[in-house]
């Protein structure tokens, strides 16, 4: 006979589970308890994120003036960089968009989400250093070549003070 793995009570033979019952509907409560915290946890980063985010709402501009903007100081250049890749289903239907034309949605998209990430994160190294305000930006994407199929995005400007 078997035993189970957790509590080495003897189990038949011939059962695929390498659990007793009992212990199954433990483990399974436990899993369950654990995928609730793990969503609580992200909730609270979520909003975590959302109070930073407010906090973090300086300007951002690719000009290095602006005619409504006074800027007293110049504080240092920030960037930020964003490197992502395609999963496989990706490449494979860009591949075919790539042969019979159009627009590639999952392409665009993570392209999308990475530049509001770099962006994003521009802001935040702005805010660390104490600027209210980004100009000059300037957003170069570099292809990867030896790490498969990844580009990296890499967001830089110069952190400054404006006038309210």
């Amino acid at each position: 006979m078997a035993e189970c793995r957790t509590c080495k009570v003897k189990i038949a033979f011939w059962s695929e589970e390498t659990r007793c019952k009992d212990c199954r509907q433990k483990h399974a409560k436990e899993l369950t308890e654990k995928s609730n915290l793990s969503a609580e946890a992200k909730e609270r980063q979520k909003a975590s994120m959302i109070e930073e985010s407010a906090q973090v709402n300086a300007i951002m501009l690719t000009t290095e003036t602006a005619p409504n903007l006074n800027i007293t100081k110049r504080i240092e250049i920030v960037t930020a960089e964003c490197a992502f890749g395609m999963n496989m289903f990706k490449d494979l239907f860009a591949g075919v968009r790539n042969v019979v034309g159009g627009r590639s949605e999952a392409v665009q998209k993570t392209m999308r989400d990475s530049r509001r990430t770099a962006l994003y994160e521009l802001k935040r190294e702005a805010y660390e250093v104490g600027a209210n305000a980004v100009v000059g930006v300037d957003l170069d994407y570099v292809e990867l070549s030896g790490a498969g199929n990844m580009v990296m995005l890499v967001a830089s400007g110069t952190a400054v003070i404006i006038e309210d």
